[in-house]
């Protein structure tokens, strides 16, 4: 039984962001262990694992907060929609750049940690947010009109190439039945 979709061509070209992405974290890595190393010589060990901690226990502390705020965040608005009036839409990012925050403050290093505390400013949360949607906009307007299940139906229906591939699927691995009854292709029903 095959699936409709050709294997993948090794022809295809790479995008940027599968190029570099993998380079980038390598070379973050590289500069947050030699970061941690000077701090290290210059103070102690001990206060190097002390701010790994304290990055570690305000991280958790952030992200929990945000999880409640995201959780009483969403009763209100089943609170809201189920008495009929239209909540209203939080344009300062939300609880999401807070949940990033968070993660970059539990991550070791210290690279991480300031991008986090950077992250923990409104003013650079609003300014994320606003180009998050308008980038989502972007992208839906480009994507066209049509609905989910539109777009589902044409997915499974399309192989990569752009051609309709129409097909049934037999299977032979059913066991014949015992009771001698044929339960094979039947025409159609008319109305």
């Amino acid at each position: 039984m095959t699936t409709g979709a050709p294997p993948p061509s090794r022809n295809a070209p790479r995008s940027r962001l599968r190029t570099f992405l993998p380079l980038a974290l390598v070379a973050w890595l590289i500069l947050e262990v030699w970061l941690l190393t000077r701090v290290a010589e210059a103070t102690s060990g001990f206060i190097v694992f002390l701010l790994l901690l304290a990055g570690v226990v305000a991280g958790s502390a952030l992200i929990k907060r945000a999880g409640r705020r995201a959780l009483r965040k969403f009763q209100e608005t089943v609170a809201q929609q189920q008495q009929g009036i239209t909540p209203e839409t939080d344009r300062s990012g939300g609880n999401a750049f807070l949940l990033i925050a968070g993660l970059l403050l539990i991550l070791p290093g210290l690279i991480s940690d300031v991008f986090g505390l950077v992250l923990l400013l409104p003013p650079v949360r609003t300014a994320l947010a606003r180009r998050a949607e308008r980038s989502l906009e972007r992208r839906m307007a480009a994507a066209g009109p049509g609905t989910f299940g539109g777009a589902f139906q044409q997915a499974r229906m399309r192989a990569p190439d752009g051609k309709v591939v129409q097909g049934e699927v037999v299977r032979d691995d059913e066991p014949p039945r015992s009771d001698g009854r044929d339960d094979g292709p039947r025409p159609p029903l008319t109305p």
